[in-house]
């Protein structure tokens, strides 16, 4: 498991970069089916598991692309169009590929929190689920 950016890919899709030379890319060549770990970024923390089936895509137009949403996710704004030239030569130089997952079932633990003695009375765990996507 490694932490990762990722964009949806219109309503189900999600997508992921990396570099053709990490075991992300290497996996999923080798065995399609990955899970994804959704971290909520409230508290109480969550998460969403999300079980896919992942393609290997190494367009270098669709890389850049993906870099420039990716780019513009880190930095919490667009990416001027300036920016692409440098991007692509990143993407290039790193053999930069784009993961496409698509979704087929989730799995979530819905949390339970004590912040004070009084959130003990009618405290509960429930057990997990697992749901289509």
């Amino acid at each position: 498991m490694s932490v990762v950016y990722y964009v949806m890919d219109g309503e189900d899709g999600i997508l992921v970069s990396t570099m053709r030379a990490r075991s992300k890319a290497k996996a999923i060549v080798a065995h399609p089916k990955v899970s994804l770990c959704i971290l909520d970024e409230q508290w109480p923390l969550t998460y969403l598991q999300v079980y896919c089936t992942a393609e290997l895509d190494s367009d270098l137009d669709r890389a850049t692309d993906m870099m420039m949403r990716i780019s513009a996710v880190m930095a919490g704004k667009e990416m001027p169009k300036s920016a692409r030239t440098e991007v692509e030569e990143m993407c290039r130089r790193e053999q930069r590929v784009v993961l496409s997952l698509s979704p087929y079932a989730t799995f979530q633990t819905p949390p339970r929190h004590v912040h004070e003695a009084e959130d003990l009375k009618g405290l509960t765990h429930w057990t997990s689920s697992s749901m289509p996507w």
